[in-house]
């Protein structure tokens, strides 16, 4: 059995910022939620989360997580202090306890799991994950004899001038044997310059504690300030860039491409420059998205071109092509074959198949069924002042260019809506629809000239 305590009491002060430092955002998941993201693999029996600052917001984000259970520090008093406080939580719990920092986001999965095995295979009482890294300055030191087993952890701020020079570093991850940590962890001293109560005093005081470095020192790495959580970004970003190279997706230029970890793409898809995919989204096979693109909690089908567009919480079937400069919005269904042109935005709209609205239109609160043809300037007047109402476009029905459609108003199906009409009001199927005033030609007019002062 494994429990996994995350440390997340903290506000965070060199954030500068209201918000704990623990739910700031780094592509498309909090620093907290990377955390379990690393764990996830594990199956940990009991997920705990230490808060403190602001802790009614950690809670209320992290509520769609399963069985994540809540301790509080009232105080923080440090990390032994933190881990106090989840013990009556592991009451008669025998297995092992993995301690991890809520701002850590870049751990990997098989770290963890390598730790976790470490840990076991030697039965050791405590096994700490550490890296030798460049610039150790800030870090405490881990001190350990040939077999990477622990003589000594010191905090930086109390390291002597020799210990300083060591490069292994503490990683802040700890695997514990829990019934040999909860003896010792009841009798922890604030005897440093702090005043704070050490996990690494509970450490020095188990045996045998085993060291583990990780291969690649940048997953340890914290964020504290808003320099780190940039630096963390860019460091989650090439870990995501490479990995959607090897799956078989081209990114023209990936310096300018900015790709969550929760977008999903298939096999042959191009992503051109200045592309940035947010959310829930996910790209079918064959489609080029960009350049200067940005998509958002929306699923495009296959060999779906979009350029220069902004896409948000909508559905584009294959084989459409959207853009330049479109936008799509507010749950917006497209079909299959469809064309959305140039400054054409779409709220809340489902369009059918082999439907075109190429031109400069607005379609809000709209159905429009196959081969619709939407004339340019277009308009569905949907806001009556108080209400949104729909409009309804029958197959094959096509409107001339600057049509304004009232809501609520339905067209039948093969309508023609003439140019430059005002539709108040419901149209029969195969009709021609002409609402303007007539034209008036007064000759010889002109304007009379202004009288003299």
């Amino acid at each position: 059995m494994i429990a996994v305590a995350v440390l997340a009491a903290g506000r965070g002060t060199r954030m500068k910022s209201q918000l704990p430092k623990v739910l700031h955002p780094l592509g498309g998941r909090s620093l907290v939620e990377w955390v379990f993201q690393s764990v996830a693999d594990l199956a940990p029996t009991h997920k705990i989360v230490i808060v403190g600052y602001a802790g009614d917001m950690v809670r209320q984000a992290l509520q769609d997580l399963p069985q994540i259970q809540f301790v509080d520090q009232s105080k923080q008093l440090g990390t032994g202090h933190a881990v106090q406080q989840v013990m009556p939580l592991l009451e008669n719990f025998t297995g092992d306890l993995l301690v991890l920092n809520g701002d850590v986001p870049l751990l990997r999965r098989e770290t963890l799991r390598a730790l976790l095995t470490t840990h076991q295979a030697h039965g050791n009482a405590a096994t700490i994950l550490t890296a030798q890294i460049p610039d150790p300055q800030g870090y405490g030191r881990v001190i350990c004899d040939g077999n990477n087993i622990v003589k000594q952890i010191v905090e930086d701020r109390d390291c002597t001038a020799a210990q300083k020079q060591n490069r292994r570093i503490n990683a802040g991850v700890y695997c514990f044997h829990y019934p040999e940590l909860a003896e010792v962890l009841p009798h922890l001293k604030s005897e440093n310059d702090q005043q704070e109560f050490y996990l690494t005093d509970a450490v020095n005081d188990l045996e045998p504690v085993m060291a583990m470095d990780v291969e690649d020192y940048e997953e340890i790495l914290g964020v504290n300030d808003r320099q780190q959580l940039a630096a963390a970004y860019q460091i989650l970003q090439r870990r995501i860039k490479q990995y959607w190279m090897m799956a078989g997706v081209t990114l023209i230029d990936p310096d300018s491409i900015t790709i969550d970890d929760t977008v999903q793409l298939a096999p042959d898809v191009i992503l051109e420059p200045q592309t940035h995919l947010r959310g829930q989204t996910s790209i079918g096979s064959g489609s080029q998205i960009g350049p200067g693109s940005y998509i958002e909690n929306s699923q495009i089908a296959a060999n779906v071109s979009v350029k220069f567009s902004v896409i948000t919480d909508s559905q584009i079937a294959e084989a459409s092509q959207i853009g330049p400069y479109a936008h799509l919005r507010g749950h917006s269904q497209i079909g299959s074959h469809c064309r959305i042109g140039n400054f054409v935005e779409l709220k809340q709209a489902t369009l059918g198949n082999h439907t075109k609205a190429s031109h400069l239109s607005y379609l809000g609160d709209a159905h429009l069924g196959d081969q619709v043809n939407i004339g340019a300037g277009t308009i569905t007047a949907n806001y009556d002042g108080v209400r949104k109402h729909r409009t309804v476009i029958g197959h094959r029905s096509k409107t001339g260019a600057n049509s304004v459609l009232v809501a609520p108003v339905e067209l039948g199906e093969d309508v023609t809506v003439a140019a430059g009409s005002t539709v108040t009001a419901d149209v029969p199927a195969q009709s021609l629809v002409i609402a303007r005033a007539r034209q008036v030609i007064k000759p010889g007019w002109q304007l009379s000239p202004p009288s003299a002062p």
